[in-house]
């Protein structure tokens, strides 16, 4: 790990951390790796927001899973060749309940579909709210996950729980309280629960920027944003889902992780849930997605990326 470069003042700061943000989505996401469209044959498109208007299958999904989706989509188009193109959307599940379903929003200056065929959150609220306005009618529970702690290789600063998010000496980068699940409703609960929430995040909710100046940055993606200032030095520690620990580990980056125990981990409220769009326009297609997930292949697939399994009566279809 690079030694931390001295701060600078605010104002420097916030520009500099501005840049190096857009230079670290560049270098990891390059143009679009939060929008995918898979096609049968292994082909993958990145950015072509307009395939939310067109492909067989659209799903909008918690962006903590993106490294599942490859595997996992190849795996469903193996099986089902006849679905040729898949559109896969993985960004925070609040950014598209509020900047895509429930209004016409953009990205990269292109409009997106309002209408995907699938939604899933680690927030059922989020789909309970898609009922009332009558757009969404089931679910199924699907995976589950934990929070952990990411730090650089060597774990330079001997951070050895949770509560180390307490100290005075660390710089600290979590997902914002605002568009980003993990922090809203768990990482926030967790640090209330040890009763440093004030200390670590200045009681502010805001997205890229310093919640705390020089010290907490809440971020705007934040699996692509914490890993990267870990490596460059500008950050010590990071509240994450534990898969993104282990895909970090999995590609050989400079990155370990530092358990939290349960209960303050909040496996046992982390559950993902996904349902199938009632405006949809590949209803059909989508409740085989949907069966698809209950199958061990699925859930063998998950686990593989450090996913905690579903048991058999999540993965039954229930009224929300």
């Amino acid at each position: 790990m690079k030694f931390r470069k001295t701060w600078f003042a605010l104002v420097s700061a916030v520009s500099l951390m501005a840049v190096t943000v857009t230079a670290a989505e560049k270098d990891e996401s390059g143009l679009g790796h939060d929008y995918r469209t898979f096609h049968t044959g292994g082909k993958i498109d990145y950015g072509k927001i307009e395939d939310s208007y067109s492909a067989e299958l659209v799903m909008y999904l918690a962006g903590n899973q993106f490294m599942v989706m490859e595997d996992l989509i190849k795996d469903f188009q193996a099986k089902n060749a006849d679905i040729k193109t898949i559109y896969v959307e993985t960004i925070p599940p609040g950014q598209i309940l509020k900047k895509q379903l429930l209004k016409q929003g953009q990205i990269n200056g292109k409009d997106t579909a309002m209408n995907p065929d699938l939604f899933a959150s680690v927030n059922i609220n989020h789909l309970k709210k898609l009922k009332a306005k009558g757009l969404m009618a089931r679910h199924i529970i699907y995976t589950h996950n934990k929070l952990e702690l990411m730090v650089a290789k060597g774990n330079p600063k001997g951070i050895k729980g949770p509560e180390d998010l307490g100290r005075d000496d660390l710089v600290q980068s979590h997902p914002n309280p605002l568009t980003e699940g993990i922090f809203k409703f768990y990482g926030s609960e967790m640090l209330k629960d040890m009763g440093i929430h004030a200390k670590v995040t200045g009681g502010k909710e805001c997205k890229s920027c310093w919640a705390v100046p020089g010290k907490t940055w809440f971020t705007s993606r934040h699996h692509r944003e914490t890993p990267y200032k870990l490596e460059q030095g500008e950050a010590d520690v990071g509240i994450v889902w534990t898969t993104e620990v282990a895909y970090a580990i999995r590609e050989g980056r400079p990155i370990e992780g530092v358990a939290i125990p349960a209960p303050l981990n909040k496996q046992h409220k982390v559950g993902y849930a996904i349902g199938g769009m009632l405006n949809g326009r590949n209803q059909d297609n989508a409740a085989r997605f949907l069966a698809y997930l209950a199958t061990q292949k699925a859930q063998d697939i998950y686990s593989s990326y450090g996913f905690l399994p579903a048991s058999q009566d999540e993965l039954k279809l229930k009224d929300l």
